[in-house]
């Protein structure tokens, strides 16, 4: 059994409004020294196999048609046994 740890970001060429409100909200707050914040997604996936290469394919795979959209996000993912 693995598990996959998947962060899904946008593109830093695409626009994050929930980035400026959070970064705006945290200079509310009295955070001077924050310049700027990025929002973005985090999965835990569980993967019933013992092959390695065949989880890793899979999360790639999930993470192509399902859990980021290319167009606009690049993900990276950890892989560990568990």
């Amino acid at each position: 059994m693995f598990l996959a740890k998947v962060h899904v970001s946008l593109k830093p060429t695409v626009n994050d409004p929930q980035g400026l409100t959070i970064a705006h909200a945290l200079g509310r707050l009295d955070f001077d020294s924050v310049d700027s914040v990025r929002a973005g997604k985090y999965f835990e996936v569980k993967i019933d196999s013992t092959d390695q290469s065949a989880a890793e394919a899979d999360v790639k795979s999930m993470c192509e048609k399902l859990l980021a959209n290319p167009v606009i996000e690049t993900f990276t993912y950890e892989l560990e046994s568990i």
